[in-house]
């Protein structure tokens, strides 16, 4: 699998935790789309990044972070064809792989520390989608939405 990770300047500590999470994964092949450095960068452009990788099918997946992981899941969401999940407990992160087959997990740097990012992104990872009728229902009924 090939995941794109990319986060703003409020979440690069968190993301180079992520990153060294993914490492343990010797299936899964990472691309950085950023950033690399403290300056401050528009989390927006991020988003576009990563979401593009997936929507053109250079990534399966793709993992984003903010300070609060609130606008750059927002802007992840505009990117058709995307489903961001922003989740800040391991339950949360599980679900929104299981019932809606999140292809982008979200986090929040200034949230949450490297220990319970970690948690979150293994559950995010190891949890498939149940594909049971009713979720896939929901799932195409949530990206009819995108046509609206």
């Amino acid at each position: 699998m090939k995941i794109c990770i990319g986060c703003d300047h409020g979440a690069l500590e968190l993301k180079h935790s992520v990153l060294e999470v993914l490492s343990e994964y010797k299936d899964i092949q990472v691309e950085d789309a950023g950033t690399f450095n403290k300056e401050s960068v528009d989390y927006p452009d991020i988003a576009e990044k990563v979401c593009h990788k997936i929507k053109d099918g250079q990534a399966e997946r793709g993992i984003l972070m903010c300070g609060t992981g609130i606008g750059i899941s927002m802007a992840a969401n505009k990117v058709h064809g995307i489903r961001a999940a922003l989740c800040s407990d391991v339950y949360s992160a599980r679900m929104s792989r299981e019932h809606n087959d999140a292809n982008v997990l979200v986090m929040g740097g200034r949230v949450l520390g490297p220990g319970p990012a970690s948690e979150i992104v293994r559950a995010w990872l190891d949890t498939e989608f149940s594909n049971g009728e009713r979720h896939k229902r929901r799932i195409e009924k949530m990206m009819a939405l995108e046509n609206k």
